[in-house]
């Protein structure tokens, strides 16, 4: 078993556990990714890149939480939805060395539709 299943076997388990299922529904589920992305963005807020830099050296926990909110709705809903995270993840990425071949996107940040 991945470690991939094994986290999405855990985070299940514990929903489970509560029966929080039944409030799980598609739209609540993006609804609270976006939400727990958005508390990930606040520790950065305002912050110059000095000050993210000096940040960054002491909010590793609180940072790691935030991000481990937003991981574990992702496998909650990969689960719900039947996608497979590591195969979808693993397409996207061949999507984009497509799109963005080396030679013309090395370090430059332009879309691909622009390259």
């Amino acid at each position: 078993m991945s470690s991939l299943s094994i986290l999405t076997e855990k985070i299940i388990n514990f929903r489970n556990e509560r029966d929080w299922k039944q409030f799980h529904r598609p739209k609540d589920l993006a609804l609270s990714l976006v939400l727990e992305a958005g508390e990930v963005m606040e520790h950065f807020q305002w912050k110059n890149e000095e000050e993210i830099k000096e940040y960054l050296k002491t909010h590793q926990e609180e940072i790691g939480d935030e991000l481990a909110d937003v991981f574990n709705y992702l496998l909650i809903m990969a689960h719900d939805f039947g996608i497979d995270l590591a195969a979808a993840s693993e397409r996207k990425i061949e999507k984009n060395v497509k799109k963005y071949p080396v030679e013309k996107a090395k370090g430059n940040h332009t879309k691909y539709d622009k390259l």
